[in-house]
């Protein structure tokens, strides 16, 4: 991280560092079957479900912020930034499992001793982008920051479908980066400020087509964006 902007961790790193065991982990993934259709797409898509709560974590206190709109600046997302999205939530079992809440707690050290020692404003973003329609986008706004500080990307599951590379680039250099994320539970860790990402569209591997399941979680200094 500090030397790239960014990091990629297997499901064991990510398991061992968050003190978190992997089958519990994999518990949460049955969660993604019920996650609500994305009714913002301004591409006139229907290929992404999605659920979102915030929360602040301050050292190995968690706390679950009252529920809010998913709003980003337009200099961010271009696509969608200025709206104010209001999501479903995360559902509660899910926000209060330990291994959801293990995962925040570590994330939150991850970005002190990146960026300083402090209370951190966090939205937790599930999503499934699905081929139903022959073909999803993962990033719609194309090759983007997010306006925070740090950026936590987990595969949670990669079913049926070709294509979802991950891209990453130097905001202010010519130095880049392409990969695969196959694992489930797999990371890319980003500093936000340093470097810009997306992922590639999916389209179906077979006849039923398929979906890309992912967790992103944002830390922000300073309070959420949009207030």
């Amino acid at each position: 991280m500090r030397q790239r902007g960014y990091a990629v961790l297997t499901p064991q790193a990510v398991s061992a560092l968050a003190r978190c065991p992997a089958a519990e982990l994999e518990a949460l993934g049955a969660s993604w079957d019920d996650l609500a259709p994305d009714q913002y797409l301004k591409d006139g898509g229907h290929y992404r479900k999605r659920r979102h709560s915030s929360f602040t974590v301050d050292g190995e206190e968690v706390g679950l912020a009252p529920h809010r709109a998913h709003w980003q600046g337009v200099e961010y997302n271009a696509l969608h930034g200025g709206m104010q999205r209001w999501f479903e939530p995360v559902a509660p079992q899910v926000a209060q499992a330990p291994a959801w809440l293990a995962l925040l707690r570590w994330l939150g050290g991850v970005s002190s001793a990146l960026k300083g020692r402090q209370r951190w404003f966090v939205e937790a973003h599930q999503f499934r982008i699905d081929t139903e329609g022959g073909i999803g986008r993962p990033t719609p706004e194309g090759a983007h920051r997010d306006g925070v500080d740090v950026v936590a990307v987990f595969l949670v599951a990669r079913e049926g479908i070709k294509g979802g590379e991950t891209r990453v680039f130097e905001a202010d250099g010519p130095r880049g980066e392409r990969f695969t994320l196959t694992q489930p539970w797999s990371l890319l860790l980003l500093d936000d400020e340093r470097v810009i990402h997306e992922s590639t569209p999916i389209q179906p591997a077979g006849e039923g087509g398929g979906y890309r399941d992912t967790l992103v979680v944002t830390y922000r200094a300073q309070g959420f964006q949009g207030g």
